[in-house]
C-alpha cells in the first residue's frame, strides 16, 4: 500500500491525508511548500520532485490541468526512459482533463517506459467537502485488470468509484459531470439574479425550488453560496471554462450537438473576461449581475395597467 501523489493543492492535499488515514504508505510532491509541510505533519514523507517518485507502483497526479502534470512528470519520465520501472506500474491522472490529451499522455509514458508503466484517468466531483469526507464520485477508464488492482486505492478516496471504459472514459464522464453543474449553477445563478432584482428573497426561492422538481445536489451545495454572494473559493470558477471546453472538443469528434455547453463556454469565459476567474463557481452570478442593466436592480415589478 505505497503511492506517490503529485499536488497537494485544495483537493489534493484532502485526498492524500485520506490515503494516509486508510493505512497508506504516501510521497507527495507539492510546488509551495505549505502545503507539503503540512502533508508531512500528518505522516507523509516529503519528495524533493517528482521525479523522486520513480520506484512507487501507483503514482497520482492532482494538477490543474494536463500541461502542469507534463511538465512535472518530464524529469520522471526521462529516468523512466534510462531506466524502466517495474512492470505493473500506474500513473493515475485525477485532474479534469481533455479525454483526447490524456490518451495521448497514455502513449507518451507507455512509449518512456517500454510498455511498463500504463496511464489510468479517474477525475473526481465532489468538490473540497467531499475530498474531505473521502466521498468523492471517481470516474475512471482503465483497463479491467487495472481498475480492480486500483480499488483499494480509490475507495479510501471516494464514495461512489465506477469504471466508465477504457483511458479517456473517466475525462468524458468528468466533462459530463461539469456540463451539468457549469450549466445548473449557471441556470440558478439566472434565477437568483431575476428573482432579487424583482423584489423577490432568493433564499425563499431556493428553499420551494429545492422541494420540487428543480431540487438538486447542485442547488442544495452552490445554492447558499449563490444566495448570500458567497465567491470565497472552495475551487477557482476558471476551470469549469477549461472543463466545458473539453465537452465541445469531445462532442466535436462524435458530431453530437451540445447547444448547452457552447452558451456555458461563452458564460464562463466572460466570467475570465471580468477578472472573476480565481472566485468560487457561485461568482457566475456576479457575472450574470454585471452582464445586467445597473439601473432596474431591485426595482418592484409594476402592476399591469388595467382598462374599463
Amino acid at each position: 500500500m505505497r503511492a506517490g501523489f503529485a499536488g497537494l493543492g485544495l483537493m489534493g492535499g484532502r485526498m492524500a491525508a485520506n490515503l494516509l488515514k486508510a493505512g497508506w504508505n504516501v510521497t507527495g510532491w507539492n510546488r509551495s511548500a505549505a502545503a507539503l509541510d503540512e502533508f508531512a505533519a500528518r505522516g507523509g514523507v516529503r519528495a524533493v520532485d517528482v521525479a523522486a517518485l520513480r520506484d512507487e507502483p501507483v503514482i497520482i497526479f492532482m494538477l490543474p490541468d494536463l500541461s502542469y502534470i507534463e511538465e512535472a512528470a518530464a524529469g520522471l519520465l526521462a529516468l523512466w526512459a534510462a531506466e524502466p520501472p517495474r512492470p505493473g506500474t500506474v500513473v493515475v491522472v485525477m485532474s479534469s482533463v481533455s479525454p483526447a490529451a490524456v490518451r495521448d499522455f497514455g502513449a507518451t509514458v507507455a512509449a518512456a517506459s517500454r510498455g511498463n508503466a500504463v496511464v489510468v484517468d479517474a477525475p473526481v466531483s465532489g468538490g473540497t467537502r467531499g475530498a474531505e469526507d473521502g466521498t468523492l464520485a471517481i470516474m475512471v477508464g482503465a483497463e479491467e485488470k487495472d481498475f480492480q488492482k486500483l480499488l483499494p486505492l480509490f475507495n479510501a478516496m471516494g464514495g461512489t468509484v465506477r469504471r466508465l471504459g477504457p483511458l479517456g472514459s473517466g475525462s468524458l464522464a468528468k466533462a459530463c459531470n461539469q456540463l451539468i453543474v457549469g450549466t445548473t449553477t449557471a441556470a440558478l445563478a439566472e434565477a437568483a439574479e431575476l428573482a432579487e432584482r424583482s423584489g423577490m428573497d432568493v433564499e425563499a426561492l431556493y428553499e420551494v425550488l429545492s422541494g420540487g422538481l428543480a431540487g438538486s445536489r447542485v442547488l442544495d451545495i452552490v445554492g447558499p453560496r449563490l444566495a448570500a454572494k458567497d465567491y470565497a473559493p472552495t475551487g477557482p470558477a476558471k476551470f469549469m471554462h477549461k472543463d466545458l471546453s473539453f465537452v465541445l472538443e469531445s462532442a466535436a469528434a462524435v458530431e453530437a450537438a451540445v447547444p448547452m455547453a457552447a452558451a456555458g463556454v461563452e458564460l464562463y469565459a466572460e466570467l475570465k473576461r471580468q477578472g472573476l476567474g480565481d472566485l468560487d463557481l457561485a461568482a457566475v452570478r456576479q457575472t450574470i449581475s454585471n452582464l445586467s442593466s445597473p439601473h432596474s436592480h431591485n426595482q418592484q415589478p409594476q402592476p399591469a395597467a388595467t382598462t374599463n
